[in-house]
């Protein structure tokens, strides 16, 4: 396994369970002809910014694919495997089953298209800002109402254009990281632990924000994934063209 360049003891957790209300058994569903589960034990390994990556899973069944794909293997109590368990929860469970990791991070299986490389930058952040925890965001340009109220633009002038908005942060949870005392602390002292101490927001792409939670989005991550397209493409030849 990559080793940290922090010199602590950093854990990636690859959360799972076999219950899912809205896509049945959605980690294990393929895409590209691998499961969903698997682009993030590989994106995660290969950011090179953890001691191990550990599939925490409520089923032996998930042992497979992780030993497949070079994770290693924990298997959490059942009755953290439910719709109702809390991500504060799966990692408290986690840190007092394995007291010696100082910091730990959630890479999100849910989250197929995000790269090694914004984890790396994620993981950067979260020392260089001596942060106690951290979450990944989507800025979006549109214009927002909340309860039919207008919170980044106004009713009584011209429409903004997008691009002049201050963008909305929508938070994405494709990457999430904590301090274990910090987060520890926080569990025990007010019973949650995702927004504890020192908190940070990292904005990623929109392809890094994209998240698995229906049938058709697993769909059209396949396909995404099956094109192999990495660059735009135009019509026409745009090096001769006079009117654009």
């Amino acid at each position: 396994m990559q080793t940290n360049t922090n010199n602590m003891k950093t854990v990636a957790l690859i959360p799972a369970r076999k219950g899912s209300e809205r896509a049945k058994l959605k980690n294990l569903a393929l895409l590209n002809g691998k499961p969903l589960i698997s682009y993030a034990i590989t994106s995660a390994i290969k950011s090179g910014s953890f001691d191990q990556v550990v599939v925490d899973a409520d089923h032996e069944y998930f042992f497979k694919v992780a030993k497949e794909f070079g994770a290693e293997f924990y298997l959490r109590p059942e009755l953290l495997g439910s719709s109702e368990t809390k991500i504060d929860d799966v990692v408290y469970d986690f840190i007092l089953k394995h007291p010696d990791h100082e910091n730990v991070a959630i890479v999100n299986p849910v989250n197929p298209l995000l790269t090694s490389d914004e984890i790396k930058r994620v993981v950067d952040h979260f020392f260089e800002n001596n942060l106690d925890s951290v979450n990944t965001v989507e800025e979006k340009y549109s214009h927002f109402l909340f309860e039919d109220k207008p919170i980044n633009f106004t009713f009584s002038e011209k429409l903004t254009k997008t691009q002049d908005l201050i963008p909305v942060q929508i938070i994405s949870y494709a990457v999430q990281m904590w301090k274990v005392s910090s987060f520890k602390q926080s569990m025990e002292s007010t019973g949650h632990g995702v927004f504890s101490g020192k908190v940070g927001l990292f904005p990623i792409s929109k392809r890094g924000s994209f998240n698995i939670k229906i049938p058709d989005d697993i769909c059209m991550a396949d396909s995404i994934l099956s094109s192999g397209v990495k660059n735009l493409k135009y019509y026409g030849n745009l090096e001769t063209a006079s009117v654009l």
